[in-house]
């Protein structure tokens, strides 16, 4: 027994065979299919009627057959798929010229007219006492006209909370010049302050915990703090090298 395969065709857009799109009536003719040119489909004849731009489009290829066919109002048509070298516009300027800060845009921190060059005369710093109540390191960059990264770097903390730890915040001369601390002054006084600063500062660096001594290589060295620690150093140095005197020493003292 041999069995015949046969292929049905079907509507590409309705996808009913052929053989069994509906008719209106019997007395009705069947509608003309279409055979696409473009491609191996079929379009049924009901499609057409129900939709008469059927007839000269296929809606897989998305192109038209009808060559007199004319696109409605505000329609545009495709481009085209020609190279577009020699249609390409050629720019007359050049394009600007790579550039990280452009000269024309405003930095982050933005600083007023208290700022100063990097070539002006060098301003001593001014030393700002803080109320953590309102200060913080933005509100100072906007009180003082000063850049936030230079506040941060001149008073070495790495980030803005650090500053809850501190008292006092130095204002670097460098971009302010007033030289006038705009916070209010302390009971003790600026340059009270100023020394009391210095001392804590050597007892932690020098890991000395007596007070009495700090005073001492402080007051000694004019309150110049690095010359203090370096003859706190040089004393400890000396003291190892020379173990029997320094022992001697100490018994008097006591």
């Amino acid at each position: 027994m041999t069995v015949i395969k046969t292929t049905v065709e079907s509507c590409c857009t309705c996808a009913t065979p052929l053989d069994e799109v509906a008719r209106l009536n019997e007395s009705e003719k069947p509608f003309p299919d279409r055979s696409l040119e473009c491609c191996p489909r079929v379009i049924c004849g009901r499609c057409i009627n129900g939709n008469p731009r059927f007839s000269s489009y296929c809606p897989y290829c998305q192109i038209s057959q009808d060559k007199n066919n004319v696109l409605p109002p505000g329609l545009k048509a495709p481009p085209s798929y020609a190279s577009s070298v020699g249609t390409s516009k050629t720019f007359e300027l050049a394009p600007p010229p790579y550039s990280p800060n452009p000269p024309d845009r405003k930095s982050h921190d933005v600083t007023n007219e208290k700022c100063a060059a990097q070539d002006d005369e060098p301003v001593e710093d001014t030393l700002h006492f803080l109320n953590h109540a309102h200060d913080s390191i933005n509100s100072l960059s906007l009180r003082y006209g000063v850049p936030a990264a230079a506040l941060r770097r001149a008073n070495n903390i790495s980030s803005d909370h650090l500053i809850a730890g501190r008292r006092t915040c130095i204002i670097p001369g460098q971009y302010y010049k007033g030289g006038v601390s705009l916070s209010p002054r302390p009971v003790e006084g600026e340059e009270e302050e100023k020394r009391k600063a210095k001392l804590r500062r050597w007892m932690v660096a020098c890991k000395v915990h007596d007070y009495d001594v700090a005073l001492l290589y402080l007051e000694n060295a004019n309150y110049d703090l690095q010359l203090a620690t370096d003859t706190y150093f040089a004393d400890e140095e000396w003291e190892k090298t020379h173990p029997a005197q320094a022992r001697r020493g100490k018994a008097i003292k006591r």
